[in-house]
């Protein structure tokens, strides 16, 4: 299948060089590139900044190597977590989505992520969470500091 992403449909081998690609044009030429993947090793590689969506609805901003490291919404981390890593002799928490994926026709009242988060309080299903600074140039959508 195609799916929704550029790389998706391409034979790995392809999918190197595209990516070596665009990251030469953008480094040679300046350019801006808007790059739209779950492909959470190319997004590291090939982007400056990152935004984190749940349901079309932004999650975490930041520059790619503070998101990589210090990730601060749950669902960053939980998408970080779950993301295979080469050395099978690493060993990472991978924290523990309940639920199902609510519907984006009809997403839950506040915090989109509050039915599926492990950190969920009252106050994230009272209001949508504004985007909050956690770091230079680092924004979270949610309530919590002490996670």
């Amino acid at each position: 299948g195609g799916g929704g992403e550029p790389l998706s449909a391409l034979d790995v081998s392809i999918q190197a060089q595209v990516v070596n690609l665009l990251g030469d044009l953008k480094q040679q030429l300046g350019l801006t590139l808007l790059f739209i993947s779950h492909d959470l090793d190319v997004v590291e590689y090939l982007c400056d900044r990152v935004v984190v969506l749940y349901l079309g609805r932004v999650m975490e901003i930041a520059p790619t190597s503070a998101l990589y490291a210090r990730p601060a919404h749950p669902y960053t981390r939980a998408l970080l977590a779950a993301a295979p890593i080469p050395d099978p002799a690493q060993r990472r928490t991978i924290p523990l989505l309940q639920g199902d994926l609510p519907s984006p026709a009809n997403p839950p009242s506040g915090c989109v992520f509050r039915t599926r988060c492990p950190h969920a309080v009252a106050e994230c299903a009272s209001a949508d969470m504004a985007l909050r600074p956690v770091g230079t140039e680092h924004w979270k959508a949610c309530w919590r500091d002490d996670i």
